[in-house]
């Protein structure tokens, strides 16, 4: 059985809080994540309908997207829907954890999978708020524990360039240390000056691995203390950031794309400006409210934005601008369910943590259409 801190451990591994934009209020907002969990359900709201049915199933963890706390609470009682909710889980043992802004930006996450759902290719982030980062790491290693240190490395990330994994470079060489009084030396006597063959293996690691992998890498050394180099690099970062632009394999009109995204989201109604005739192929998307980002994406050239709750002003500024915007509404990130229990899945079957995934099915979507 899993520990709450486990299961909230992987979850951070894919998106890590570090991405989440100034304010924004993710992590653990009810309960305690010190105790065993079995059951996990993923939603993209939590309304007292889905904390209904978190009880109903049994649950020990909700993770959202959408915190159901944005701000300071003046009391917790059954007054009001969100102290209702508080209450509910505090009575349940029913911890809930958020992930917001960190879940959109993450690569992968949110407006990955809707970028995807779309079927958009050659992806790149709309609008950057966070660099990648690259660092070169060097570790020295006893011969004989070389295959296992690299493989570790690897595994956890490590050597990642392009289209190419395990990228490492080897260098033989002699170490030399001498064990104090108090070591516990893994090769040599305490007292005496010790040399062995080693081999340095440099490799590359980023400011979103790098964790990981330098604790992966302490856990497949040998030795008691292990000697190692980080040095960040000049080459410029990678960046990441919300939103996703791409292109359609093939141009459509307006009408049909709009049509397109109705499908794909499986919506009943969507609005969207421009004029249904034209042509659409660069393809603009970012979950949620992206109405800060309409002139981001005409500048970056997109065609069309797709994404939520467009104000009536704001759809004029993209008429002006050119770009046709399509909102299938907010509540499309629900997409979010599906991609969180898969991939937290992937990773659960990787650690052997037994915990159970349930999607919410919960009706969180406010409106419904004549």
């Amino acid at each position: 059985m899993a520990n709450g801190n486990h299961v909230i451990e992987q979850f951070e591994a894919f998106a890590p809080k570090k991405f989440a934009l100034e304010g924004d209020p993710i992590g653990l907002q009810i309960g305690t994540l010190n105790k065993d969990v079995k059951r996990v359900l993923v939603t993209l709201d939590v309304l007292e309908s889905v904390v209904d049915e978190a009880i109903e199933k049994k649950v020990d963890l909700i993770i959202a997207h959408h915190p159901p706390i944005f701000s300071k609470l003046a009391n917790v009682t059954d007054r009001s829907a969100t102290g209702r909710i508080v209450t509910k889980c505090i009575k349940h043992d029913i911890a809930v954890y958020a992930a917001h802004t960190n879940l959109d930006v993450t690569p992968g996450g949110v407006n990955d999978w809707m970028a995807d759902a779309l079927g958009l290719e050659s992806c790149e982030v709309l609008a950057p708020t966070f660099e990648n980062t690259q660092y070169k790491l060097s570790v020295f290693v006893p011969t004989e524990a070389v295959e296992h240190v690299s493989t570790a490395l690897a595994q956890a990330g490590a050597g990642k360039e392009g289209d190419y994994s395990d990228c490492q470079f080897h260098v033989n060489g002699t170490g030399q240390f001498r064990p104090l009084t108090e070591a516990t030396p893994y090769i040599g006597e305490v007292g005496r000056l010790e040399r062995v063959s080693e081999v340095r293996i440099e490799t590359i690691v980023t400011e979103l691995n790098q964790k990981q992998v330098i604790r992966a890498m302490k856990q497949a050394h040998p030795y008691e203390e292990v000697a190692y180099d980080l040095i960040r690099q000049e080459r410029p970062a990678t960046s990441l950031g919300l939103g996703r632009i791409g292109r359609l394999p093939e141009a459509m009109t307006l009408r049909e794309f709009a049509e397109h995204v109705r499908d794909a989201f499986g919506v009943q109604n969507l609005r969207f400006v421009g004029d249904e005739s034209r042509h659409i192929q660069k393809v603009a998307v970012l979950g949620g409210d992206g109405n800060k980002y309409v002139s981001t994406a005409a500048f970056a050239g997109a065609d069309v934005l797709v994404t939520g709750d467009l104000y009536f002003h704001v759809a004029h500024d993209a008429m002006a601008l050119g770009l046709a915007v399509v909102d299938p509404g907010h509540h499309v990130e629900s997409v979010m369910k599906e991609g969180v229990v898969n991939e937290l899945k992937r990773r659960f079957e990787q650690k052997k943590i037994d915990v159970e995934l349930l999607i919410s099915t919960a009706n969180t979507n406010p409106f419904q259409f004549l």
